[in-house]
This record gives C-alpha cells, structure tokens and sequence, in this order.
C-alpha cells in the first residue's frame, strides 16, 4: 500500500509518501513540504498548494490519500488557514479517484508512538525510527505527514473489514426474535 500523507497547512503543507502493509518494515519514498508565501494573496496560495499536491501526486502515484483531521484550536484563522488546504488535498486527489482517509492528531500519535498525547518531538523520534531514517524529518510538518500515511496504512486494514462487515450486514434480511429472517 502506497499512502500519502498531508499535513495541511496554507504556510507550510507537509507531504510524504510511505509504502508498506501493517505488521511489515514500512519505507519512505519521499518527504517534503509545499511552501507559500504568507503575503501572498489567498486564492494563489491555495492555488500553489494545489500545484504542490498534484506534483507529489504526479511523481508518487499513491493508492490512498490520509490528511489530517482539522480539529477546533482557539485561533480561528490558523483553523481556516489548514481547513482549506485540507480541501485542496481532498479535491486533488478525489479528482483522481484516489480513497481520502481522515486522522485525527491524537489518532496519528496514538499509533505511531503509542500516546495520543505524545509531543512533535516525539511523533518525530518515532517516524525516524519506524522508517530507519538517520534523522527525524524537517520541518515538523514533514514528519508529521509521514505519520500521517503510517498511520494509516496501520489502521486501513482494520477500517476496511469494518466497512465490509456494515455493507455485508445491510445485504441481509433481518433476522426475527425467532431466529428466521424476515
């Protein structure tokens, strides 16, 4: 499974690609970030976020992509700022057809460090280790956005037999206090 993971963000977006199934080495097959200028004008930033994501798309050519979760901070521009390049991803790779899985911060931490609460120092400590790095990734967004696809490579297999059991179960009759089905 090849994923790549976004750490949106209208400043810096991180991107990174991991390959691998769970229980398995994983490997990382590239780490970056998509940079904007802060003065720019809003639509060109999004605009070059796009750009940035379609060439990691382009270059990578991954069957999933995760991002992060926005979640409510108190500084409500920082949140618009990364809801819409959450967006950005989201269209370009539903653009190509490509699934879209959602992690929440705590859910990216909890798996690849074990603590939900774990800091970036940690999350960082812990992607170098997982993918056999020299170094923990910089920025931290890069880092992040490789925890990102770690995680969800993690978790796929488990969402998707949970997805196919609801389908499988809505597929069949209900069954009667009886034991019969209807």
């Amino acid at each position: 499974m090849r994923v790549l993971g976004v750490d949106p963000g209208l400043t810096r977006c991180g991107v990174g690609v991991v390959e691998g199934v769970a229980g398995r080495p994983l490997t990382m097959l590239g780490v970056g970030v998509v940079r904007t200028p802060a003065d720019a004008e809003l639509g060109q930033r999004l605009v070059a976020v796009e750009q940035g994501i379609e060439r990691w798309l382009d270059e990578h050519r991954p069957e999933y992509v995760a991002v992060e979760r926005v979640f409510s901070q108190h500084n409500v521009r920082t949140v618009m700022g990364t809801a819409q390049a959450s967006a950005v991803a989201m269209l370009c790779a539903a653009r190509r057809g490509i699934p879209v899985a959602l992690h929440t911060p705590s859910e990216v931490k909890a798996a690849v460090t074990g603590s939900g609460r774990a800091d970036k120092a940690q999350v960082g400590a812990m992607v170098t280790r997982l993918l056999r790095l020299a170094a923990p990734p910089k920025p931290a967004d890069a880092a992040d956005a490789l925890a990102l696809a770690i995680c969800h490579i993690w978790r796929a297999p488990a969402q998707i037999r949970l997805q196919q059991a609801v389908a499988l179960h809505a597929t069949r009759p209900p069954i009667t206090s009886k034991g019969r089905t209807a």
